[in-house]
């Protein structure tokens, strides 16, 4: 196995050192989105584990298609991510280094609430950031069973993993000292893809500070502060429904991307990250593909941006 592939051993006894493994997974045709979202609290012994399932019913988590996320779940000192087995049902199992991973959920009560049996291969090796995350595009097949109903699943997606001290403290995303940021992605193919994280620094202009374009098969990584993310339209609650996205890659090649947003599901996958996490039809390059928009914001930030929108103070 990969050293990514297994937990890393914290540098620090820092409380706060942090471990993610998310994957993300969709049914364009039903607007249906997925993800698992297990974090990972090694120096404490605990662990959290997220499942949420949404479509273009309801993006609340008290009435979309499934949310369960079961907190202070037992890490035992041996756990293993390559092969790893967690309480609230989540199982991942890494079949070939930094490539493929066999992915399992079955509702800890009723199994036929939702039960996940998927299969991820990467299209193109991760793109990392720093010495602590990496994303890679990929494709998702297998079957999930969602109240009863079992639904085949072949489409692109997404994973990303994150390991460092990410504390739950602070009035900026995981201290970054930008308020507000996106995590934007696209694949279209083997050969057509894009992914773009930007940060709001200044509290208003989001640019990009991480990601690739691959275009006709040809991969380069994002010049970090070239081009912006954009929220063109939200709705009346605030949420996006349409995103522009601009950049420039290492070979200079400029990306243009327009997003449609056609689901939405807002929820604090931690106590410092709200999210707006958009299944998004994208055009760029005269390609139309399936991905997806995050609209992130730190707590603060949140709170203070939606009482303003919504409320009007």
């Amino acid at each position: 196995m990969h050293e990514h592939d297994r937990f890393h051993p914290p540098t620090s006894d820092d409380p706060y050192w942090t471990e993610t493994c998310w994957f993300t997974f969709a049914v364009p045709e039903r607007k249906l989105s997925g993800q698992l979202y297990p974090f990972f609290r090694p120096n404490q012994a605990v662990t959290s584990g997220g499942a949420f399932f949404w479509d273009d019913s309801s993006g609340d988590l008290h009435s979309c298609r499934y949310a369960r996320n079961f907190w202070h779940l037992p890490l035992p000192e041996d756990a293993d991510l390559a092969d790893l087995s967690l309480p609230n049902g989540i199982r991942y199992k890494c079949l070939e280094p930094l490539s493929r991973y066999e992915l399992h959920y079955a509702d800890p009560d009723d199994p036929q609430d939702l039960s996940v049996d998927l299969v991820f291969e990467g299209i193109c090796e991760p793109n990392s950031l720093g010495g602590g995350h990496l994303d890679q595009p990929g494709r998702y097949t297998g079957t999930i069973v969602l109240d009863g109903e079992s639904i085949p699943v072949d489409a692109y997606g997404f994973r990303d993993r994150s390991w460092g001290v990410r504390s739950q403290f602070g009035n900026t995303l995981t201290n970054s000292g930008a308020p507000h940021g996106g995590y934007s992605y696209a694949t279209a193919s083997q050969s057509d893809a894009f992914h773009a994280i930007t940060m709001a620094f200044d509290g208003k202009t989001m640019i990009p500070i991480h990601g690739y374009l691959l275009r006709d098969g040809e991969y380069a990584r994002l010049v970090p502060g070239k081009g912006a993310r954009e929220v063109s339209e939200r709705d009346a609650r605030g949420v996006p429904s349409r995103v522009r996205i601009r950049a420039e890659d290492e070979l200079g090649r400029t990306l243009e991307a327009t997003g449609r947003c056609v689901n939405h599901l807002g929820v604090h996958l931690n106590p410092n990250l709200f999210t707006f996490n958009c299944m998004t039809e994208w055009e760029y390059d005269g390609i139309e593909s399936w991905g997806e928009d995050h609209d992130n914001w730190s707590g603060t930030a949140v709170r203070r941006f939606f009482r303003e929108q919504i409320l009007g103070r």
